[in-house]
């Protein structure tokens, strides 16, 4: 590197002095700045900036919204993203700047496909859908529950669907009465035959011989001269040889048995609702409670009986109802009870049916049905003498039963409407006359005849989703829930063995 001579180096020095104070008194001038345009693209396209000059930089606010591209020297592409605003500037050589209030539009090929749908699926119907960022407004009003929930799914596609719809209020909803039918025959024969022998004297022996089928009679001779017989049962054959001193019973009986249940419980329900009916009571029967300590305690439980029935019926779109019933019948049995601390607990014979099935409206179907036949033979004899010839009858005891029970349950569907206004009730044809004189009117609260008509606002045609929605909700949700019935403890004593001495400590030894 050749250094430059010095003459040259004076002269540049001066010549950066002199420049020093003219630049320290004339002001800077600003570059200038345009006012802020409009500029808009379309989510998901792009838009092409061009420039006289040379573009040195650009920038955009949110990146989220867009992007600026610079493809060459004097241009720049900007890409829409999502739907939004933001601000774009771009910096020109010369000091110039651009600024541009950028607009992202949404697609509205997309919007406009999405109305489409809706007017495809939802035709005849006024529903309407804005988009604002990635929020979708539904306005209108639809038909029904399944047309809104339609609606909302369609504009999900959009982004976070908002329903804002109504729906137009629905007609009264389709009530269904079933039909339960009960019908048991319980059929039931018996035949006995058996002997009892007694000897007041034959032979100089006072003796009894029985076949066990039934008590036989009991002789009393404390009252002196003569016997005196007790029967147990006034249909023995009785047979006494006085001269023979020799007592027969004979026991050949015949029995029939009838029982008939029929019930016939009918329950009322709107379409999708559960329902059930209880023509009976309750039994109480105790049960064990564990307790600390090896105690216990005995809490009484009440349960119920009776003519029973639930079901949840449905209306299919084919026009069937479709039914989960469970019909019962359940009666005291106190032969297959026991005995508790000296109370009598019954059980409970009990003819239940749990199924599904599908019927139409006024169809029948038998959902349940048992045919029982049971033959029971019983044949006692005294060994030997029961097996004589003609007279070994008398030494036998024999006991036949035959039971025959029919068991059938029927159901029947039918859709019902309220009887009309000035219909009159369903009666009960009473047995008996009520006492003369007596009111005949029922009581009840007076009618707009007398009280005018109520200020009830007229229904509307149209109400939001919302309030539909809460006003199809059970009435059970709804109302706060009974208390419970408190449960009694009955104290049951425990026998406790007697404590234990402790044991002595052996003695200390002496030291």
């Amino acid at each position: 590197m050749r250094a430059l001579p010095s003459v040259a180096v004076s002269i540049i020095l001066m010549s950066l002095l002199a420049l020093v104070p003219a630049a320290s008194q004339t002001p800077a001038q600003e570059p200038p700045v345009s006012e802020a345009r409009e500029l808009s693209v379309i989510a998901g396209k792009s838009v092409i900036l061009d420039s006289p000059v040379n573009i040195q930089r650009v920038s955009i606010a949110n990146g989220d919204l867009a992007e600026a591209l610079a493809v060459s020297p004097r241009e720049v592409v900007v890409n829409g993203k999502v739907p939004g605003e933001t601000s774009l500037i771009v910096w020109q050589q010369g000091g110039n700047r651009l600024i541009f209030d950028l607009t992202v539009l949404p697609n509205t090929t997309r919007l406009q496909n999405v109305r489409k749908e809706l007017d495809r699926e939802l035709k005849g119907q006024d529903v309407t859908l804005t988009l604002d960022g990635e929020d979708v407004f539904l306005r209108g009003t639809v038909e029904n529950l399944i047309a809104a929930e339609r609606a909302v799914r369609i504009a999900g596609t959009l982004g976070k669907p908002i329903n804002l719809l109504n729906v137009t209020v629905p007609p009264t909803e389709a009530q269904i009465l079933l039909k339960v039918r009960f019908a048991n025959v319980d059929r039931g024969a018996t035949t006995e035959l058996g002997a009892n022998i007694l000897s007041t004297g034959a032979l100089n022996t006072t003796a009894r011989l029985s076949t066990g089928q039934f008590s036989p009679p009991t002789l009393d001779q404390s009252g002196g001269a003569g016997s005196k017989f007790t029967l147990t049962d006034a249909l023995n054959v009785f047979l006494f040889r006085p001269d023979l001193n020799l007592l027969a019973t004979i026991r050949a009986l015949h029995n029939k048995r009838l029982l008939e249940i029929l019930a016939e419980p009918n329950v009322l329900t709107i379409d999708g609702k559960p329902a059930s009916f209880l023509a009976g009571g309750e039994f109480p029967y105790p049960t064990l409670q564990g307790g600390g300590g090896g105690l216990g305690a005995v809490t009484i439980q009440f349960r119920e009986f009776g003519v029973r029935i639930g079901f949840l019926p449905k209306i299919t779109p084919r026009g069937t109802i479709r039914l989960q019933v469970t019909p019962e019948v359940s009666s005291l049995d106190y032969a297959n009870g026991l005995v508790f601390q000296g109370f009598t607990i019954p059980g409970l014979s009990t003819r239940r049916v749990q199924t599904e099935i599908e019927l139409q409206d006024r169809q029948s179907f038998v959902i349940g049905g048992l045919l029982d036949n049971r033959v029971t033979e019983t044949l006692s004899k005294i060994p030997g003498l029961g097996d004589i010839p003609f007279l070994g009858k008398l030494f036998q005891s024999k006991a036949l039963l035959k039971s025959n029970a029919e068991l059938l349950v029927l159901v029947t569907v039918e859709l019902v409407r309220p009887m009309a206004d000035g219909q009159p009730g369903p009666e009960i044809k009473m047995p008996l006359e009520f006492l003369k004189g007596a009111p005949q009117n029922r009581m009840r609260t007076p009618g707009i005849e007398v009280t005018g008509p109520a200020p009830a606002e007229p229904p509307r045609k149209a109400i939001p989703v919302e309030q539909l929605i809460e006003s199809l909700k059970p009435v059970q949700q709804q109302m706060a829930p009974a208390p419970a019935a408190p449960v009694q403890f009955v104290p049951v004593p425990v026998p406790v063995a007697p404590a234990q001495p402790p044991p002595a400590s052996p003695p200390e030894p002496k030291g």
